[in-house]
């Protein structure tokens, strides 16, 4: 089943996420490579694609998970979490219905 994270970014959070950013790109890359990410990517601050100093206020995910549970750990694996850059982090069950 497909599943939607949200992490919510502290305030500014734009060091703490460049720091850890590969790390955070290579584990959704390898969803990817396995056809489990449908969509990934960071919600900016401003209404712009590179909001540059202004940074970003969280993530979208879109995943496929056996369950809620599974997609939870995952989620609470992030680097993002260990480094501070998500202040909250939402998992719900995501039911596609239109889109690519």
């Amino acid at each position: 089943m497909w599943y939607m994270i949200y992490g919510e970014d502290v305030d500014n959070s734009l060091d703490n996420r460049l720091a850890v950013r590969d790390k955070h790109l290579e584990r959704l890359q390898t969803l990817q490579a396995q056809g489990r990410l449908l969509v990934a990517g960071p919600l900016p601050a401003i209404d712009c694609d590179d909001p540059g100093t202004s940074g970003f206020t969280g993530s979208l995910l879109i995943v496929e998970f056996d369950s809620l549970d599974q997609a939870q750990q995952w989620a609470e694996q992030d680097p993002y979490v260990d480094a501070g850059v998500y202040k909250k982090v939402t998992v719900k069950p995501f039911k596609k219905v239109l889109g690519i």
